[in-house]
């Protein structure tokens, strides 16, 4: 009998549309041709109704206007949770997240399904809440003595009522140039690099337009940025260490990455989701095999598992490698470098299941209830 797959998209994010490309191309399409799967899909429009409905899995439906006369059609989608989850009085065995950014891949989605007590693909809350602020994950690795950039951060009300304050203050603790970040955002949205006051304090509005806590970090020299996917609970397969082909401001926004494609110059031969890019990554001397081993231990260091990319900047004069971030559901799973590395998509999605029962199995191994005389006390 099928096991019954929700893959679940869009959602109350900037990341939307990039959410549904990866649903679509690299989760849905890739388990309907293994045919071992009912997949349910379960899209999440921007202002949070649930809708479920076949046309869904069919990119043109988004691409010709149709889903928001579909949306204004659907009913609310009834969903209960009785000792398991059922959508449309479906029963759900597994549940697969594709969603990016705020409401699902930060951990609010992954709450849910765990307190549904049904596995899902992918890191658990507490992973995917430290993955998706950048903040705590380069706090958590400093603390596992990875080494990062210099940074600081500030909430968005300091920047909306200190402006100068701020500036001030980040000039006194970083050198130019800097980065500025929405901290909890994906897609190189609202990442702006910035070479003095005046684009510091524009990039600081820009960033608070998009999240409630912002970073700043100083920029490494001498700069190789790579990255690297990996999949896997307790036994992590890395797949190709991955150089992403920077146009000539060193700077990756949304545009660069998903409209124009990166460009092909620079001979660029691979197209990957960051535009072009080198892969596997031609790195000097043994930094290939330390970018493997930093990735490896900062998946640990934050409890991923399931699948998710670890990004890397190197200093080429140093040798020094730093850890930047890490994005626990990489866009379109990043499945061109697992294709490269050997694994079709086909396996890819079987095995983040196979590690998602597998989480789960565990998980129920320990002990949730405990029995005492406390409430005859009342």
């Amino acid at each position: 009998m099928k096991k019954t797959v929700a893959v679940f998209f869009g959602g109350r994010s900037p990341e939307h549309d990039i959410s549904i490309v990866t649903a679509i191309s690299s989760v849905i399409k890739p388990l309907e041709l293994t045919k071992k799967y009912t997949v349910v899909p379960i899209y999440i429009t921007k202002n949070g109704k649930w809708v479920s409905n076949n046309k869904l899995t069919d990119m043109g439906t988004y691409q010709t206007g149709k889903i928001d006369e579909l949306v204004a059609k659907s009913k609310p989608l009834p969903v209960s949770f009785d000792g398991g989850f059922s959508i449309n009085k479906k029963r759900i065995d597994i549940a697969f997240p594709a969603m990016h950014g705020a409401y699902g891949e930060d951990g609010s989605l992954m709450g849910l399904l765990r307190m549904a007590g049904i596995p899902f693909v992918g890191s658990d809350m507490d992973a995917s809440v430290i993955a998706m602020d950048k903040v705590l994950a380069k706090q958590v690795a400093s603390a596992n003595k990875i080494p990062t950039s210099k940074f600081v951060f500030f909430s968005r009300e300091q920047i909306l009522t200190g402006l100068n304050m701020v500036t001030d203050a980040i000039e006194k603790a970083l050198m130019y140039p800097l980065f500025v970040k929405p901290a909890h955002l994906g897609s190189s949205i609202g990442i702006t690099k910035v070479k003095n006051s005046v684009e510091l304090a524009n990039a600081l509005e820009v960033a608070a337009y998009y999240d409630e806590k912002i970073i700043v970090e100083e920029a490494v020299n001498n700069l190789i940025e790579v990255t690297v996917p990996i999949i896997g609970n307790d036994t992590l397969t890395p797949a190709l260490v991955e150089r992403p082909l920077s146009p000539s401001d060193g700077v990756f926004d949304f545009d660069t990455k998903y409209i124009h494609g990166g460009g092909k110059k620079g001979g660029a031969k691979q197209a990957g989701a960051q535009g072009y890019s080198e892969l596997p990554a031609k790195l000097p001397g043994d930094l290939y095999d330390e970018s493997i081993k930093t990735a490896v231990v900062v998946y640990k260091a934050i409890g991923a598992s399931g699948i998710a990319r670890v990004d890397l900047l190197i200093d080429s004069k140093t040798n020094k490698v730093y850890f930047n971030e890490v994005n626990p559901l990489p866009g379109s799973l990043y499945a061109h470098n697992w294709r490269a590395s050997g694994m079709s998509t086909m396996r890819l999605v079987e095995k983040l299941i196979g590690y998602a029962e597998e989480k789960f199995a565990e998980k129920q191994k320990l002990t949730s209830s405990f029995d005492s005389n406390f409430l005859k006390q009342f």
